[in-house]
């Protein structure tokens, strides 16, 4: 049974989300200052910030990779995840998600959701993490939280519960008013957080405010709302209650605000973070398999372990792996068995992460984010469970990878310490896939980005002093039936000597919205259930190269209509040769499209770049979807093939004196230009 003493329940496992440039490292930052984990403000744009702290972060002034923190607020341990705001590196969001318990999304005071919140909103809804909002960047000219508030509910479709009136504006932005409890806080010049009665000013404002977010909370929340009509009010301790519920359940989204470049607001937004986000207590248990059986395991420091690795590093003084440990305590010197691999580890260290910097522990327990030093094959995703009590967690997600590079070691020598290290890349970064093209013979990168294929390729070169050239980037085609066709017959018929081959099978072909999609309707049992499998299999290995180009194939539907057997040279081998040998030849015979991905654009300039800015979309085969004026500046969105963003970053630099952003989203694919071939 639990208790209020469970230390569990004073454990907070977060993360922090948001666009680029919204400011997450900076809130990152000023928490750890607030709590006393440093004692200096580290500062983005002078490359000094904690969680930023890889050369290629600092030099680029953006985040990369997560970065763990942990640090203490009001008797609570917070274990922290600054995650990157790029779409080329969502994949570490999603890693970092699979193990939070809750979020703290960041918001632009000016811009709103931009379309990286919403991406990374659209990820935490989809691993149920429970969020709070701050809404950032309060003293900019523009700021407008009534505005974000409602881009919040708009795009996100959240019910957004605002529990803070700010107190001035932009410039003279200087605190809040607590609509909990009535209070003001203000920040002096030296960053004192003062507690005081609401001005007079703003007591009506504050009034009405409150009333209208006691009326929402009472909408969502039965036991508020049995309050609310008894007494026509709600009180301080069932508000909080309330919004607590409501934040963990995902109801509902407590937002708050302020400046964290100034250091206004942080301290409430730590308060909120420990009042309404889930301790490890709060959340299910965590669920997994053995031998195929769903079992749960307890957020119990005496249960047996298991824990999830969610992200690999290596250092120059070894490999780090970071667990989420969701059960069960584990020790330096314990041998755990890593369920994905099925082989043996033993813990070296066990390390509390400050970025890169780390403070030995002698043990940890089920809620704990750690690393641990001496584990040599873990990969992220893998489960390490106790050996007796086997467990499979189910892994992040990894997304397919859109964009590739050649790359080759400009010196002959070098060419096993590539190999070497772009293992080494693969194995801290799941999205990043290496292989070998076997017609060219080139080793080619793939990843999610122009950004993330550059910050890769510069990694080795600065951290393992690889001289590399890279080709230009190939973007991931597709094919599709365009047209299909009807009742093409394969015969495979293979006879040298004992038992030979026969299949005969009629296949039709045609389009289909929804990937491949396989279906029988011989009759008579002309063909076997168990030859008809076989068939599906060969159809699916002929989908690895079409016609057009050797691409991928998808968008098809096909049936089998009719076929045939002997009595001794029919096997499950001859009809998956006939399935994948038929299906080419009908490929052949379709009319065949060739598909490229496209990603939505939002581009932001200034106002009097605009006319370039869209010209130079057109130019790329672009097709502009909306623009909108904000603050000054133009936000422009449109539907762009990915193959003609290359290089994009550097023009749209150049055309608007380096003040133009841009940030894209895959879409899915679209019909190249290209005169597709009929056979």
């Amino acid at each position: 049974m639990r208790t209020n003493h469970n230390p569990l329940a004073a454990v907070r496992n977060l993360g922090i989300l948001a666009h680029v440039d919204a400011g997450k490292t900076t809130v990152t930052e000023r928490i750890l200052f607030a709590t006393g984990t440093t004692h200096k403000r580290g500062e983005v744009h002078d490359g000094t910030t904690v969680t930023d702290f890889d050369p290629q972060e600092r030099d680029r002034g953006i985040t990369i990779f997560a970065a763990a923190v942990s640090c203490a607020w009001d008797g609570h341990r917070i274990n922290l995840i600054d995650t990157p705001g790029h779409v080329d590196f969502a994949d570490e969001v999603e890693r970092a998600l699979r193990v939070l318990d809750g979020a703290v999304a960041v918001f632009d005071a000016v811009a709103g959701v931009e379309p990286q919140s919403e991406s990374v909103w659209r990820q935490a809804d989809r691993h149920g993490v429970p969020r709070i909002a701050f809404v950032n960047k309060m003293d900019r000219a523009g700021a407008d939280l009534d505005a974000a508030v409602a881009s919040i509910r708009e795009r996100l479709h959240p019910a957004p519960l605002v529990v803070q009136l700010p107190v001035g504006a932009e410039d003279t932005f200087t605190g809040v008013v607590d609509l909990v409890r009535l209070r003001a806080l203000l920040w002096t010049d030296d960053d004192n957080c003062e507690e005081a009665a609401v001005p007079d000013g703003l007591r009506d404002e504050a009034l009405a405010r409150r009333r209208a977010l006691e009326e929402a909370v009472a909408e969502l929340h039965p036991g508020a709302l049995e309050e609310y009509c008894d007494t026509g009010t709600l009180g301080e301790r069932t508000l909080s209650s309330a919004l607590r519920d409501l934040t963990r359940d995902g109801d509902g989204v407590v937002v708050l605000c302020g400046s964290a470049y100034r250091n206004r607001g942080v301290e409430p937004l730590l308060d909120a973070v420990v009042a309404y986000l889930p301790s490890p207590l709060d959340v299910p248990p965590v669920r997994g398999t053995d031998d195929g059986e769903e079992q749960e395991r307890p957020a119990d420091p005496a249960a047996p372990p298991a824990a999830l690795a969610f992200k690999v590093h290596a250092t120059p003084t070894g490999r780090l792996t970071y667990l989420r440990i969701y059960s069960g305590t584990i020790e330096k010197g314990d041998t755990l068995w890593d369920a994905s691999a099925r082989r043996t580890e033993r813990i070296g260290r066990i390390l509390r992460v400050q970025a890169d910097r780390h403070a030995p522990l002698d043990r940890a327990v089920a809620g704990d984010i750690v690393a641990v030093v001496g584990l040599k094959s873990t990969r992220a995703g893998s489960t390490l469970c106790a050996p007796d009590a086997p467990l499979v967690l189910e892994p992040p997600g990894v997304p397919e990878p859109v964009v590739s590079v050649a790359v080759e070691s400009r010196r002959a020598g070098d060419t096993d310490r590539l190999a070497s290290g772009l293992a080494r890349l693969t194995e801290e970064d799941p999205s990043l896939v290496v292989r070998t093209d076997p017609e060219t013979g080139q080793t080619v990168l793939s990843g999610m980005g122009e950004l993330h294929l550059e910050v890769a390729v510069e990694k080795l070169r600065r951290e393992l002093g690889l001289d590399v050239s890279i080709g230009r980037p190939r973007v991931s085609y597709r094919e599709t039936v365009a047209r299909g066709v009807s009742g093409l017959v394969y015969r495979h018929v293979k006879q040298d000597g004992g038992a030979g081959q026969f299949a005969h099978v009629v296949l039709d072909v045609e389009p289909h919205e929804d990937g491949f999609a396989f279906r029988s309707a011989v009759v008579g049992g002309r063909v076997p259930q168990e030859y008809v499998r076989a068939v599906e299999a060969g159809c699916r290995d002929a989908l690895a190269e079409g016609p057009l180009g050797g691409h991928p194939v998808t968008g098809l539907r096909v049936t089998l209509t009719d076929g045939a057997t002997h009595v001794k040279d029919s096997s499950d081998t001859a009809f998956r040769t006939a399935g994948r040998l038929g299906l080419r030849e009908a490929l052949r015979a379709c009319a065949m499209l060739l598909l490229e991905p496209v990603v939505e654009v939002t581009v932001t300039v200034p106002e009097d770049a605009v006319g370039g800015v869209l010209g130079d979309l057109a130019a790329r085969r672009g097709r502009v979807t909306g623009s909108v004026t904000r603050a000054s500046a133009a936000v422009v969105t449109a539907t762009v093939p990915l193959a003609e963003l290359f290089g994009y970053a550097t023009r749209l630099r150049s055309r608007t004196q380096g003040r133009g952003t841009f940030t894209t989203r895959p879409t899915g694919y679209a019909p190249a230009p290209v005169v597709t071939t009929v056979r």
